[in-house]
């Protein structure tokens, strides 16, 4: 495996890749099956799910039965092996101490990034989140629409697996025929849902999730993928047929040994390093892209952490991709006397309208769910449903009160017992203990199901993040300072979340456990706790309010493209991950046509 030491780079690479994630991952992937010779540098260090992912262990056989630690917020089995809301020696600073102006910032310093312990949610944005200023006033249009993506939003889709059904929502896109791998089984919870739901005008359809219900059709995807490149459609059928059906063992969060779900370090890289094109220097912590004598970028200086040496690496392109923040950390550290400000930031913009999801999430207990026969309830861990944005008309008629929409993800049936299974059910039972302890237990569990909403967010001009003047982290590394400000649409949305989930419970016949939140300040989370941020290097059609263009090219370097998060330009309900590997494939098939007419 082509895994090197910092010290043992001796070339110059067609490309720099920054980062091993969502981005990084299919960016590598796509340029080395394509023939393009790649270096990729990853700030943590090696993971390998084959030997690495606790795929049969049960939560009594975990450190504190697995239950969650500042150490590993998601819980001791969680695939993030090194990294968090807090990473020892990288620090970053709030400007606001309080709940309504914190930033927690997640970071998975391990090969793979962020991809191996996320929900794989997968949906595509609509034709409406390309162009919401166009639709109500706010925020900005991105510099490309829906049409431009689709064909890469079919791709990912294809390489990666995601189940689901085409529903003909608005703004809610179906597939291609045969993309689509089929959905789970719903649960009986979900039924009941979708059922209830359903009499309040609330749609519920299957879920959308990067899990192979089956095995990838490895004889004709590989040719859809890569026309006319046989070395290519070899490599990649080969991969795929490594990959195996989910057998609903594990839960997706510890990442998956047998390649069912979709990680980058089960899906882009093994088939990108089998190319002989892609090698990969881990524990290399970027400190700034170096700038030629010509204006273009002619590599990067990083950190190994292992050794506290720092050592450059030189190619034609390079690409960021090392997430939205660590994207625009890296370019605001990259000071020279033709950027002062940092590079490619002519625009003032680099670090601006920073970005996360609005979350906010209620539960109940529903006595229809009590005393279930036992039933088979195998599944993905993870939605098999869940309801899309419902209320585009009302919301455009200015009837809510808010301008943006959000999904609704939601769960319920009898997970795998775990130490809070059967905590906090005096609030039903009044207590007890014993005999009628047992008994309580085995009546209500399973009977319990849970709503999270999932938002957009306007860009503002109050959220943003900069280099902190005196911080630097334990490599001399200055360190990000962060600014953050919801407005009265996300707040009020949350507080519609809320509402609506009180509805969906009670309509149910259940029982909301806590308190329906009325004030949206209050009930929303805090920003980056969603862990979907983006912004920080826009793309748009004008470089003077914009970083980046249609093509994820930076406008003031030719040669340096970004294909993380950082470019969006808006933040719509859906998940990101999907939108971040459709347009990291579009970018580099830009990339690889400019090298075939020797531009770069």
């Amino acid at each position: 495996m082509p895994f090197l030491t910092a010290g043992a780079i001796k070339q110059a690479y067609d490309v720099i890749v920054v980062g091993s994630g969502a981005a990084g991952g299919q960016t590598a992937y796509t340029l080395c099956m394509e023939g393009a010779r790649v270096l990729m540098l990853e700030a943590g260090r090696n993971y390998t799910p084959a030997t690495e992912t606790p795929m049969f262990q049960t939560p009594d056989q975990a450190p504190l039965r697995g239950t969650s630690t500042p150490d590993k917020a998601f819980g001791f089995y969680d695939a993030t092996v090194d990294g968090g809301w807090q990473v020892p020696g990288e620090p970053y600073v709030n400007a606001s101490q309080d709940d309504a102006g914190r930033f927690d910032w997640w970071r998975a310093r391990m090969l793979g990034g962020r991809t191996n312990h996320w929900g794989r949610i997968s949906l595509r944005n609509g034709p409406y989140d390309f162009k919401p200023y166009s639709r109500d006033g706010l925020g900005f249009d991105w510099p490309i629409d829906y049409a431009d993506v689709a064909p890469y939003y079919d791709k990912v889709e294809m390489l990666v697996g995601v189940y689901g059904d085409n529903d003909g929502l608005e703004n809610t896109p179906d597939s291609p025929p045969g993309v689509l791998l089929p959905p789970p089984k719903p649960r009986v919870s979900d039924l009941l849902v979708r059922q209830r739901a359903g009499r309040l005008g609330v749609p519920v359809v299957a879920g959308h999730r990067a899990v192979l219900t089956r095995r990838l059709d490895a004889d004709n995807l590989p040719a859809r993928l890569h026309p006319g490149n046989a070395e290519a459609q070899r490599i990649l059928r080969e991969a795929m047929l490594r990959r195996a059906a989910c057998f609903w063992a594990t839960p997706c969060g510890r990442g998956c040994s047998t390649g069912a779900n979709y990680q980058s370090t089960t899906v882009h890289l093994p088939p990108a390093l089998a190319t002989g094109r892609l090698d990969i220097v881990c524990d290399a912590m970027v400190r700034e892209v170096v700038l030629g004598a010509n204006g273009k970028a002619d590599g990067v200086r990083f950190i190994d952490r292992t050794s506290g040496k720092e050592f450059a690496a030189s190619a034609r392109v390079v690409v960021l991709a090392a997430s939205a923040c660590e994207s625009a950390r890296i370019l605001l550290n990259s000071r020279s006397t033709s950027f002062p400000d940092g590079l490619a930031n002519s625009s003032g913009k680099v670090g601006r309208y920073l970005m996360d999801t609005v979350g906010t999430s209620l539960s109940g207990q529903v006595p229809l769910l009590e005393n279930l026969p036992l039933h088979n309830e195998d599944g993905a861990d993870g939605g098999h449903m869940y309801s899309p944005w419902w209320l585009y008309k009302e919301q455009l008629a200015g009837q809510l009160g808010f301008a943006r929409g959000y999904h609704i993800e939601f769960g319920g049936g009898r997970r795998m017992p775990s130490l809070h299974t059967a905590a906090g059910l005096e609030w039903l039972t009044g207590g007890s203990y014993g005999q009628k302890f047992k008994e309580d237990v085995r009546r209500y569990y399973g009977s319990f199901v849970g709503f999270a909403g999932r938002g957009e967010m306007i860009p503002n001009e109050h959220s943003y993040c900069e280099i902190d003047p005196q911080m630097k982290d334990k490599w001399g590394i200055p360190v990000l300072r962060f600014h953050w400000q919801w407005s009265e649409h996300e707040t009020r949305q949350a507080a519609h979340m809320q509402r609506t989930f009180a509805d969906i419970i009670e309509a149910m016949g259940g029982r909301v456990w806590g308190k329906v939140e009325t004030d949206g300040a209050k009930a929303i989370e805090p920003g980056g706790s969603i862990i979907h941020e983006l912004g920080g290097a826009i793309m748009g059609a004008d470089p003077e309010t914009s970083v980046t263009d249609r093509w994820c090219r930076t406008w003031d370097v030719d040669n340096l493209y970004i294909t993380d998060g950082a470019v969006f330009a808006s933040n719509a309900d859906k998940n990101p991950t999907l939108t971040i590997m459709a347009l990291a494939w579009r970018a580099s098939d830009h990339i690889l046509a400019r090298m075939r007419r020797k531009e770069l």
